[in-house]
């Protein structure tokens, strides 16, 4: 590459640093709810502890936002440069921001929408096996670190079966062992059995009606 194109580079990857740093979870919880979501549930900023805190609608709507992050760096860089290296640090600068986020001071969520929007963006027929994979976990265990778990360990495997660029294994391998790092917490309380559950609007139909629904 020519040094305009090392420039441009390095501008994608702060870019992609940039955008994942900004926090969802935080701006809606403050917006909507008048809440801190660092300092409420599990004190994370990341699609988890939105659920958790501030309900199954604002969840989603952080969800969505958090998949945004991950896909838009994502797809700048592809046009702007076509470079599947600099594609991949683009997606590990955004995964890295969304964990380590400049305007949170170092703190963060753990990454798993945002690298899952990233690797949607990288390889969507990976990333659409993912998110239907995701949602069926949520709705039958109604554990969102369980889905999140699940996918992250899954996303390696998905570019490798599905004999995507050697690039992007790498980096599916990188994104993966940061997500589950900041997963460890949620990882010793699901061996403990003392994570919590969401609870969907038809979950709490049937508290109401009295029938048995555990959370």
């Amino acid at each position: 590459m020519s040094s305009s194109s090392w420039l441009t580079a390095f501008g994608l990857v702060v870019l992609g640093y940039l955008v994942g740093s900004l926090s969802p979870s935080v701006f809606l919880g403050r917006l909507f709810k008048g809440v801190d979501l660092r300092k409420q549930g599990s004190g994370n900023a990341g699609t988890t502890n939105a659920f958790r805190v501030l309900g199954v609608k604002m969840g989603t709507a952080v969800l969505v936002a958090d998949l945004l992050k991950g896909v838009i760096p994502v797809v700048i860089a592809d046009l702007v440069l076509g470079e599947p290296t600099v594609t991949v640090l683009v997606a590990l600068a955004t995964v890295a921001g969304h964990n380590y986020s400049i305007f949170l001071r170092g703190k963060g969520g753990k990454g798993v929408a945002t690298g899952a929007g990233a690797a949607i963006a990288m390889m969507p027929l990976v990333g659409a096996v993912l998110v239907g994979l995701f949602l069926l976990l949520l709705l039958t265990t109604r554990v969102v670190s369980i889905a999140s778990i699940a996918c992250t360990v899954m996303l390696p495997v998905m570019a490798i079966v599905f004999n995507e660029p050697l690039a992007y294994i790498i980096v599916s391998c990188l994104m993966s062992a940061v997500v589950l790092w900041a997963h460890r917490g949620n990882l010793r309380r699901l061996w403990r059995r003392e994570e919590p559950r969401v609870t969907f609007p038809w979950n709490k139909r049937a508290e109401d009606r009295g029938d048995g629904v555990i959370t």
